[in-house]
């Protein structure tokens, strides 16, 4: 099997005709169908995604063949997958956030730290989320290395731990200074470090995802 890239993960349902939430790795998240057929991480299943909406950050999709909610309800976790060659070139130090995820994260001094789960954007600048529990800032500071052919990265905190980011977004509701509901983070196709942390110390808040109705 040829090199590849994840476009995106399946996260839940949609309805009852078969529709399903993917969060999209892409550029433009109604682009995670753009790129030819997607196929799950065995590669042996494959489907033509076809983007029909979206909704809370997320992409409503239709996959050729799925026709009911229990078929769609199977493939929740099914991470899609496209040949790299069908993905545009990076430029010098940028990286696919689909080459990103799933890279196995290590301290300065080897300790492991887990893999990477997600790259978010809240605003301030890309944060990786990994495994382990920690968010860290997708900069050269603390991502001093990225070796994607080794499939490792190293990082070097400032990390933050799921609690402190709820302990302050519970402080930030409290002051009225958060609203109830943030915005869906924009969707990057791309992760580039950036020189240095984003001023104001800002911690990206957790945003949960839930399964939809029609």
């Amino acid at each position: 099997m040829g090199s590849r890239v994840c476009v995106g993960v399946i996260v839940g349902v949609h309805g009852v005709r078969g529709a399903v939430r993917v969060k999209s790795f892409t550029e433009r998240a109604a682009d995670v169908g753009r790129y030819g057929p997607v196929e799950d991480e065995a590669g042996k299943r494959r489907w033509e995604l076809t983007a029909i909406g979206e909704a809370k950050g997320l992409v409503i999709a239709k996959l050729d063949g799925l026709a009911d909610r229990d078929a769609a309800e199977a493939l929740k976790g099914t991470r899609l997958f496209v040949p790299r060659d069908r993905l545009p070139e990076t430029g010098e130090d940028e990286f696919l956030h689909g080459d990103l995820v799933g890279l196995r994260a290590e301290a300065t001094d080897g300790a492991p730290l887990g893999q990477v789960k997600a790259v978010h954007d809240f605003g301030a600048g890309e944060v990786l989320e990994l495994s382990g529990g920690l968010w860290v800032p997708f900069t050269r500071a603390a991502v001093p290395v990225v070796d994607v052919a080794g499939g490792r990265m190293v990082v070097d905190p400032p990390a933050f731990a799921p609690e402190e980011v709820e302990d302050e977004e519970r402080a930030l509701r409290a002051t009225g200074a958060l609203s109830a509901r943030e915005a869906p983070p924009k969707r990057g196709g791309g992760g580039k470090r950036s020189e240095s942390q984003a001023s104001g110390g800002e911690r990206p808040a957790i945003e949960g995802e839930e399964d939809g109705g029609a």
